[in-house]
């Protein structure tokens, strides 16, 4: 089970395209899981590729971390807590609830679709492996699991009272930021309690020489210096409700107020009354009429009116639909476009007593569908850690004006890890982040 559903998360999450951060995070955690309960599991650690906040575990050993944790993270020590935490999960063999079908629409609305575009998903868009990834955990088997981790990271020798600045980072994280296509930390991991005070008094009762002494500070942020910071605009990203994809070159405006999703395989938005969709993937097939033919080949479709043979100047297999499936029939809009030596798949449907109210919002968005001229908003790129070395002590504003970001103070203050209006010693690396501004 753990193995499948890895291959969903590189699938519909993503894995951050960077070796020697992927290495690096596998031999921290394979150091951790050695003095482990079980060191002969096969234990798997990897970068996810998403701008959150957060580290979950599968079945079998398989941990992750996402490049916006690894972005807030101040030393390895830190991470250790964090992956330690993990580790203890898998070991405890902790059971986990998943989270409800609503919490996993707040988390991307086309997760059932990611992995499964065929209709008989609607009305189950939070289905099978991909709950997996949303897992969870009791609040007694949190507790549980920071004690497990604390043990894991003294065991291999690191200094554990930085443990109790990540309860003060995923705490001031998760008041101020939303999701990504993964939930925030304290989404998936309850609060018991206070965290770091418990964790704290569990560190101060440790017997004296049991504590390790290893924090790697420098070495960790040279490790992070120009990771990617927040969420990619390479990969699409939204104005309003219009949604560009600079690297494959389209752009598509979805119906106004809708909420809209944007994840790895899949962009799409969902009605306020959660009974309409649009939605687009990649048909996987060589011609628009290649994938025209598979799609209406599925038992329970019928074929309805032909739409149009192009879309603003681009090839075009479309026409109106209606589905039987275990939630009752479905009408929608279905048309497949050749774009960049790609094919395509954009449908829009809803139950059938509902489609004449939204055939008309739906038909528009479809055909919005169109290259990605403009130079501006081709040639997007992403926000980037830069670490600087203080000549003098200064505070967290003092560093903002002399260092300009593309974040706000308090970000900064959060990923710099100090308050407001604290000082930083002089000769120390503090984070900002450069780049990203779109047109």
């Amino acid at each position: 089970m753990g193995r499948e559903a890895d291959q969903q998360v590189a699938a519909s999450i993503g894995l951050y395209p960077e070796a020697s951060l992927q290495s690096y995070v596998q031999r921290v955690g394979a150091g951790l899981a050695a003095s482990s309960e079980r060191p002969t599991l096969q234990w798997t650690f990897r970068v996810v590729d998403d701008a959150t906040v957060n580290a979950f575990a599968l079945p079998g050993g398989y941990i992750y971390v996402t490049r916006g944790l690894l972005a807030h993270l101040g030393s390895e020590a830190e991470l250790t807590s964090v992956v330690g935490h993990e580790i203890g999960h898998v070991t405890a063999r902790h059971s986990v609830s998943q989270m409800s079908k609503a919490q996993l629409l707040n988390v991307g609305l086309m997760v059932g679709m990611i992995l499964r575009p065929q209709l008989q998903n609607f009305g189950g868009l939070a289905q099978a492996g991909l709950e997996l990834l949303f897992l969870k955990y009791s609040r007694n088997d949190e507790s549980q699991a920071d004690e497990l981790g604390l043990r894991y990271l003294t065991r291999a020798g690191y200094d554990p009272r930085p443990m109790t600045q990540v309860f003060r980072t995923l705490e001031r994280v998760g008041a101020v930021e939303g999701e990504g296509r993964v939930p925030t930390w304290l989404s998936t991991h309850p609060d018991p309690g206070d965290r770091g005070r418990r964790i704290a008094t569990a560190i101060a009762a440790q017997p004296a020489g049991q504590a390790g002494t290893r924090v790697e500070r420098d070495a960790y942020l040279q490790r992070i210096d120009g990771i990617v910071f927040g969420e990619d605009p390479r990969e699409g990203y939204f104005k309003a409700n219009a949604f560009y994809h600079p690297g494959m070159r389209f752009r598509v405006e979805f119906p106004q107020g809708w909420k809209p999703s944007n994840q790895k395989q899949a962009v799409g938005a969902m009605s306020p009354g959660q009974d309409a969709v649009v939605v687009i993937t990649l048909a996987n097939r060589e011609s628009p009429q290649a994938a025209y033919q598979e799609f209406f080949s599925q038992p329970g479709i019928q074929r309805g009116q032909p739409w149009q043979g192009t879309i603003n100047g681009l090839t075009a297999y479309s026409n109106a639909f209606a589905a039987q499936t275990d939630q009752g029939v479905l009408q929608g809009l279905a048309a497949f476009v050749q774009h960049e030596g790609k094919v395509f798949q954009i449908l829009g449907y809803a139950p059938s007593s509902r489609w004449p109210r939204y055939e008309s919002t739906v038909t528009s968005s479809v055909g919005s569908f169109a290259p990605l001229t403009d130079r501006r908003l081709l040639s997007v790129q992403p926000k980037h850690l830069d670490l600087v070395t203080l000549p003098q002590a200064m505070t967290i504003e003092e560093f903002a004006r002399r260092y300009p970001s593309t974040v706000s103070v308090q970000t900064l203050a959060i990923i710099n890890e100090v308050e407001p209006g604290q000082r930083m010693e002089a000769g120390r690396k503090a984070k900002r982040v450069v780049g990203g501004e779109l047109p």
